[in-house]
């Protein structure tokens, strides 16, 4: 019986996991909401003080004196990978100074798109028809939950949100390759490394106010780093197209901690969007649990049946 739901059971704590990363990283929004500083490279340089601190805690605990060792054996494709991750810190706060909220959302939600076809030119994965309607409607669900924000004219700000998604796809490539021999936990922490010396000389003369702190450790901790690190544990178990399907979890909820904490009600159409993309979710991991279930029984099955005739070995 182990093997029958051993398929479906690692996609499930995939899913598990993607679910519970994008629900950290949603929870930005309202912490940049009760940051007092306006000064972006600010933000980002203390929250990635306080991730760099929280990973290194972790890493310690889960590998005491092996740390330093697992750290070095990422090598080269854990520093791309941390680079990666680093520039989407980057763009997503560029982007934002430089254009509206909704154009940067709603160009970042193309990132399963890519995502998916990174991980079918890179790692021959194969997309789904059920996976690539899913991305299609969450698309237009996303699209319309901003459709009173969107506007035009702001190239810069739109090409650095795409560059999000492009980042954010490479970087999962990345994972999928190397996490069959590596562990790729300690490239998030990479990350953040990366981070905080590139931002540091924009971000001076620092200074925080105590509430900035209060706020800030807990998104560098909680929001990026715990985030960051599931989705890293994530991609041992789901494909690529999926891992991006999944990251629009953090768009549907963003907009609902803001109104719960600041008051900032989603308009009719932001929720109408929501429901369209958490339903095109629902469904694309209800039928891949079941075809997930469904393979892991017929291979049982034609175990059995060549035991029963070893002629067929």
């Amino acid at each position: 019986m182990e093997s029958i739901t051993h398929g479906a059971a690692a996609r499930r704590k995939g899913v598990l996991l993607m679910v519970a990363a994008a629900l950290c990283w949603s929870t930005g929004g309202i912490f940049v909401r009760n940051v007092a500083t306006t000064d972006g490279f600010e933000i980002v340089f203390w929250r990635s003080l306080f991730m760099v601190a929280f990973l290194f805690a972790t890493l310690a605990w889960w590998h005491r004196g092996a740390v330093w060792s697992k750290i070095a054996g990422v090598g080269g494709a854990g520093l791309l990978s941390g680079a990666l991750l680093a520039a989407t810190f980057f763009f997503f706060i560029l982007s934002l100074m430089r254009n509206t909220a909704a154009n940067t959302f709603v160009l970042m939600s193309t990132g399963p798109f890519f995502v998916a076809v990174f991980g079918w030119i890179f790692l021959r994965e194969r997309v789904p028809l059920r996976t690539w309607i899913a991305i299609a409607a969450a698309l237009a669900g996303v699209t319309l939950m901003f459709a009173d924000g969107l506007g035009a004219g702001r190239s810069l700000g739109n090409l650095l949100a795409l560059g999000v998604a492009t980042a954010f796809a490479l970087n999962v490539v990345v994972l999928r390759r190397m996490h069959a021999s590596v562990d790729m936990v300690p490239a998030v922490m990479i990350a953040g490394l990366i981070s905080i010396a590139v931002a540091l000389p924009f971000a001076l003369p620092l200074e925080p106010t105590a509430r900035d702190l209060v706020v800030l450790a807990p998104m560098g901790c909680l929001q990026l780093g715990l985030g960051c690190l599931l989705m890293t544990r994530a991609t041992r178990f789901l494909a690529a197209g999926e891992i991006g399907l999944l990251s629009l979890v953090e768009t549907i909820l963003a907009p609902l901690w803001v109104w719960l904490g600041v008051g900032e009600r989603p308009s009719a159409l932001a929720l109408a969007g929501a429901a369209v993309v958490l339903g095109a979710l629902l469904a694309n991991e209800w039928v891949g649990l079941r075809r997930a279930r469904a393979g892991a029984v017929a291979g049982l099955t034609r175990g059995q049946q060549t035991l029963i005739h070893p002629s067929r070995r």
